[in-house]
């Protein structure tokens, strides 16, 4: 089997118990016990074939999934095909989305550009959970090395991350640390790599 993206599995949510905290309110506090059953919650979610780990065999039912959700939704009379007019009236729609959203995000940056900081998410999008999955990020949590990770590994993981944003060390993740801890990451993520200066 070969190595996956835990991206396009969805594994960037591990990141979630540390960066949204309960109900989405990004300024509550949330315990260690809150973010273990939220890591819990969604290992659960993204093993689509409980069998009690993520592998590439999740992507593929994952991947099958949207699809059909995709084609249902283009599909509007059920029948089995897509029509030109289900087609366009798709496009239509789309389009229309995006006006909307263009609109919103003019009034937002009319009311005020600061409550963007930090609000992309795993596919750009806003409101996410502002985190990176990957080769080099979560398949790290696959610490036996099998090419899938447990729920154990998954819950080790999204642990950690909760530790290492918890900066005093009570049991809690504020507003202050999640926003430290994302400031952190971005400027790992935007640090490259300098050429070693020749004597």
């Amino acid at each position: 089997m070969k190595k996956i993206s835990l991206l396009t599995l969805g594994a960037a949510l591990i990141a979630a118990p540390v960066l949204a905290a309960p109900g989405g309110d990004r300024n509550a506090t949330q315990t260690r016990t809150e973010a273990q059953a939220k890591a819990a919650d969604m290992f659960a979610k993204m093993d689509v074939n409980k069998d009690g780990k993520l592998d590439a065999a999740d992507r593929a039912a994952k991947h099958a999934e949207m699809q059909a959700k995709r084609f249902a939704s283009l599909d509007a009379n059920s029948d089995g095909s897509i029509s030109k007019a289900e087609w366009d009236q798709h496009g239509a729609d789309r389009a229309a989305k995006r006006a909307e959203r263009k609109e919103k995000r003019v009034a937002a940056g009319e009311a005020g550009e600061g409550k963007r900081d930090g609000m992309r998410g795993h596919h750009g999008k806003r409101g996410g959970h502002g985190m990176r999955g990957g080769h080099g990020g979560w398949m790290k949590a696959d610490a036996d090395g099998d090419k899938a990770i447990s729920q154990a590994e998954f819950q080790t993981a999204a642990l950690a991350r909760f530790d290492a944003a918890d900066a005093n060390k009570d049991g809690q993740v504020t507003a202050e640390e999640r926003q430290a801890q994302r400031g952190a990451w971005r400027a790992k993520r935007g640090a490259a790599p300098t050429a070693p200066a020749n004597p």
